[in-house]
């Protein structure tokens, strides 16, 4: 049966359970249309496939009430945090209930002798660190968007912190979980390891809804450092960026972020953020530490740097001017955008380890050049993760197709050097098709098989990893 033919009331039972939902949730339960495209893909290239309803969850028993009243008519099921997934994640290919998570935003519990934080899902990475200013620990995790902690956790995030924070995998401890039955479980515990049981934490972490809703999240936390130093080094080339890159992290330079942004990409972000940067390679470190490590880490790096062709630094030592640096680099997004009013972003990602990370990077810009598209470069490539946000207008067909071939050599090109077709976006709809390839068959076999021990009846973001 369609969707068109369910929300005219032709499956009883689904007209059933959007009757039960209405009347327990009152006025936090939607069927309008404008509601309905807020709650489906809107970032991307990826087509708007927006759910039947929209349910505005306040806490873990409206979450678990909703879910067990899908399961029971089978019902799809859509987590939605603040919407800045990149993939099609929180698309409705087949219907269903959108759960939105962002009124679920209490800090629940913060412990500073322990370095850890409880918070629920609709918690932004931004909210948590203004809270926890005044306490001198901060959470570092931070893609470029002000995501949720529940969408962050659930596409398994990073961001330009990654290289030395590592990514939400390694700072997630205990996770309370909405499974598809309407079950809640909890998993983990506050303590910084464990040897008991399977790693449910993890299993969770990066599922993209598909096994459960996360509506708890227990978090590592760290002391706000001593002394932070950020600037901008410029470069003859790419190539030299790269491998100024890949001998910092081979040497064991503690450094805290160090982002590359090609020619193509300095110029957008001077235009939009109102930047005076040289319109050259460039890449963005910070180093964080004490005076006397923060000042050797930078020596380090400098003479690192010149051996590759980087030039003079350029510090920011001010907080403000720290702060306007890196929301600079988390706008390219919007810098992109702004080159092109009018047509569409498709911003993507890609990994691969860092010895070949200059190869990678280079023969994309070939590629993109090739190609005749927009698609400056950028990334955290202090671990090997790089994005391409691509241009396209939406009205040309032939632009579109090569943009979609772009992306399908970069993501096979990445995957043939060892990497992986996504080291932070995820699956999702967009990368879905790619991850045979990177896994083999048999590794996404066992995939399918969790998910239907866990989710038997396929109701938890259907159409999306791993299917």
């Amino acid at each position: 049966m369609s969707v068109t033919e369910a929300t005219t009331g032709g499956d009883d039972r689904r007209a059933q359970a959007f009757d039960a939902l209405a009347a327990q949730f009152g006025d936090r339960f939607s069927r309008s249309e404008a509601v309905r495209l807020q709650h489906g893909h809107t970032v991307t290239l990826l087509a708007n496939q927006p759910p039947e309803a929209v349910v505005f969850a306040e806490s873990t028993q409206d979450v678990a009430f909703a879910v067990r009243v899908c399961a029971d008519a089978g019902v799809p099921v859509i987590a939605f945090g603040t919407g800045t997934s990149l993939e099609g994640h929180v698309n409705a290919p087949r219907g269903g209930v959108s759960i939105d998570l962002s009124r679920m935003n209490r800090i629940v519990e913060i412990n500073p002798d322990d370095l850890d934080c409880t918070v629920e899902p609709g918690v932004t990475r931004k909210a948590l660190n203004a809270h926890l200013r005044d306490t001198g620990l901060f959470f570092p995790i931070d893609p470029g968007a002000d995501a949720s902690l529940g969408g962050m956790t659930a596409t398994r995030a990073s961001g330009t912190n990654a290289v030395r924070y590592g990514t939400m995998k390694d700072n997630v401890l205990a996770l309370t979980v909405v499974l598809p039955s309407g079950e809640v479980i909890r998993t983990g515990s506050r303590a910084r390891k464990s040897s008991t049981g399977y790693d449910l934490t993890r299993l969770f972490v990066g599922s993209e809804g598909t096994l459960g809703i996360i509506t708890g999240i227990t978090l590592k936390l760290f002391g706000i450092p001593e002394e932070i130093a950020a600037g901008v080094c410029p470069f003859e080339s790419v190539d030299g960026a790269c491998r100024a890159v890949i001998a910092t992290i081979q040497s064991g330079i503690p450094v805290a972020r160090i982002e590359l942004l090609d020619a193509e990409q300095v110029a957008a972000c001077n235009g939009y953020s109102k930047l005076t940067l040289a319109e050259v390679p460039t890449l963005f470190v910070e180093f964080h530490g004490t005076k006397a490590g923060v000042a050797e880490q930078a020596d380090l790096f400098g003479a690192i740097a010149a051996d590759n062709g980087g030039g003079a630094f350029v510090w920011a030592t001010r907080a403000e001017d720290r702060s306007r640096l890196w929301q600079a680099r988390h706008d390219v997004y919007w810098a992109t955008q702004a080159l092109k009013p009018g047509w569409r972003v498709t911003a993507t990602d890609v990994c691969v380890p860092i010895s070949r990370l200059a190869d990678c990077v280079v023969a994309t810009a070939a590629d993109v050049a090739d190609s005749g598209l927009i698609a400056p470069i950028v990334g955290h490539v202090g671990d090997g993760n790089f994005h391409l946000t691509l241009l396209a207008d939406p009205a040309d067909p032939e632009m579109l197709g090569r943009a979609s071939a772009l992306i399908g050599r970069l993501n096979l090109r990445a995957i043939e050097m060892g990497g992986t077709c996504s080291g932070e976006h995820g699956v999702g709809q967009g990368k879905l098709k790619y991850l045979e390839r990177e896994h083999g068959p048999g590794a996404l076999d066992v995939m399918r098989r969790i998910k239907h021990a866990i989710d038997p009846d396929g109701i938890m973001n259907p159409g999306k990893m791993p299917g």
